[in-house]
């Protein structure tokens, strides 16, 4: 393989980073009319904006000519195929084939895995009617009301993020609840209000032994089978979604109760799954459905529109120039829709567990930067938080603005503010202001010399802050499924293009080996010499403190 910083794209962009990072944005707008239409991308459900970035038609010629040289389409169609891309774990990635709307055969291991998607399906709408119409009994013959989802990571994430984002599709014909932190604060306080009888725990793991998900789920059969007196009444209260159906039925829950997972799905990639049981039973199987649609919509996009016009591609490379070529450290991700309060959450993992490497695919260290950190918040509550850091600050933060047309919810006067906060943000960013202007505010104003002296040079803002700007028609099921997929594509691309290894996650298995050997040293009082001075003294202290 080509090492990037040798290809002629890549030395053609670290040039022209030198010079745009003497530009400013004000300027490319008052030379370019036409900006906005060049750099755009309308679809049928959204729109992207990304003319307020530090480009030009120059700067993204470069970047699509970085796409074709690291073989962006090859690689796309390899990903799509089943072609074995991950190639740490020797691993197909086909999250897209969880939402295929299409019965033609994709072959994995000589496996037409067409057939289990659909077969899981089928399985999944079965018993997501049987309980919402109430003809899934608990132990006492009652229907079930309460939907506890046991996971953490890609098993929480996922469904949690898009059950509050629809939550107003929803007929609330059950309640449902996550649990993924393993301090049992939150599983008491879940279950607390909550009848055993009318719960159904749904048990979210791939390999089913998450030593978080497995120390909650073993609180959760505790509680349940106090109150049943009858360990067999596991059978009418768990169900499973997991990779390894053997230790899902060492735990108790029957085979039939198990749904499938397949290695071929990375857990941050999982919720079109029946990883998104709990979706369906909240929204309904046909609104899952719909989630599914939208993704696929998404991936259709992504296969066929040129890169130049290809949502996903162009915010991978504009993400790439800003980060890698830019020296921009992190991203923020700002939703003006209460409902995506938590797609920030979720598009931190997403992005961050994928690309958060620093070797190449042939294990060479890379030299250059690769994932910005992503944070962020629901854009008004940013504004009165950390927006005077965005503006301001040494230290430039590219961000996605993500806003609606329309509210789920409409009040009004509401939406239009909100949006107008959205539209002039990106703006200010932008544009900013400079010292002359503010002086001249502060005279009209009546201000005196003494003031505007003081004064002013608080109040610049040098602008040239990059953004991109999605605009969704209305938050549905089939809008936010584009969206998430548009964001699994750009995490796709960014990957191919700095060439390391997005689907696999070595540096979060590390902790959970280390923290098991630690829990047994904890549990057992025998504190091993081979940790470091502070780790052990801070075991022994948490030990005598107990």
């Amino acid at each position: 393989m080509t090492a990037r910083q040798t290809l002629s794209s890549w030395k053609k962009l670290q040039q022209l980073a030198q010079v745009k990072k003497s530009q400013h944005m004000n300027t490319l707008f008052a030379q370019d009319s036409e900006r906005f239409n060049k750099f755009s991308i309308e679809l049928p459900n959204m729109l992207l904006d990304y003319s307020k970035n530090l480009i030009d038609k120059e700067t993204v010629d470069g970047l699509l000519a970085l796409a074709e040289e690291t073989q962006v389409c090859e690689w796309r169609e390899k990903m799509f195929s089943g072609e074995k891309i991950n190639k740490t774990e020797d691993r197909a990635v086909l999250h897209t084939a969880l939402r295929r709307q299409t019965d033609e055969p994709l072959f994995v291991d000589g496996e037409n895995i067409t057939d289990h998607v659909q077969q899981q399906l089928i399985k999944m709408e079965a018993f997501v009617n049987r309980v919402r119409e109430g003809h899934w009994k608990g132990y006492s013959g009652k229907r079930i009301t309460d939907i506890v989802n046991i996971g953490v990571g890609g098993s929480n994430l996922g469904p949690q993020m898009v059950t509050e984002a629809l939550k107003h599709y929803s007929d609330n014909s059950v309640n449902v609840h996550y649990v993924s932190n393993v301090d049992g604060a939150q599983i008491v306080e879940i279950l607390r209000p909550l009848d055993p009888q009318k719960v159904l725990f749904i048990v979210s793991s791939k390999t089913f032994t998450t030593t978080e998900t497995m120390t909650n789920a073993r609180t959760a059969i505790k509680w349940l089978t106090t109150s049943s007196f009858d360990e067999s009444s596991v059978a009418k209260h768990f169900v499973a979604v997991t990779a390894n159906k053997e230790n899902a039925m060492g735990f108790g829950i029957e085979k039939d109760n198990i749904f499938d997972m397949w290695d071929w799905v990375g857990g941050r990639f999982s919720l079109w799954s029946a990883i998104g049981l709990a979706i369906a039973l909240d929204l309904g199987f046909e609104k899952f459905k719909e989630l599914l649609e939208g993704a696929h919509d998404m991936d259709q996009h992504f296969i066929k529109a040129p890169l130049q016009n290809n949502m996903p591609a162009i915010m991978a490379l504009i993400s790439v120039w800003n980060t890698t070529f830019l020296g921009s450290q992190s991203q923020a991700i700002l939703p003006y829709d209460q409902t995506l309060h938590m797609l920030t959450a979720y598009l931190q993992q997403a992005e961050m567990e994928s690309n958060g490497k620093s070797v190449t695919w042939q294990g060479d260290d890379v030299d250059y930067a690769t994932v910005p950190s992503i944070w962020g918040e629901l854009g008004i509550n940013g504004q009165h938080a950390f927006y005077q850091y965005l503006h301001q600050s040494n230290n430039v933060v590219p961000a996605d603005f993500i806003g609606s047309v329309e509210s789920v919810t409409p009040v009004k006067g509401h939406h239009e503010t909100l949006m107008s906060n959205f539209f002039a943000q990106t703006q200010a960013l932008m544009a900013g202001v400079d010292e002359q202007q503010v002086r001249a505010d502060l005279k009209a104003k009546g201000r005196t010399q003494d003031y505007i002296d003081k004064v002013a040079p608080h109040k610049v803002h040098k602008g040239n802050r990059p953004t991109n700007t999605i605009l969704l028609k209305r938050i549905d099921p089939k809008t936010l499924g584009s969206l998430i997929a548009a964001y699994e594509h750009k995490i796709f691309v960014q990957g191919i293009i700095l060439q390391i290894c997005s689907f696999d996650q070595w540096g979060v298995e590390l902790g959970k080996g280390l923290a098991a050997d630690i829990q047994q040293e904890l549990e057992t009082d025998n504190i091993s010499e081979h940790h470091d001075c502070s780790t052990a003294s801070l075991m022994r202290f948490y030990q005598s403190a107990k």
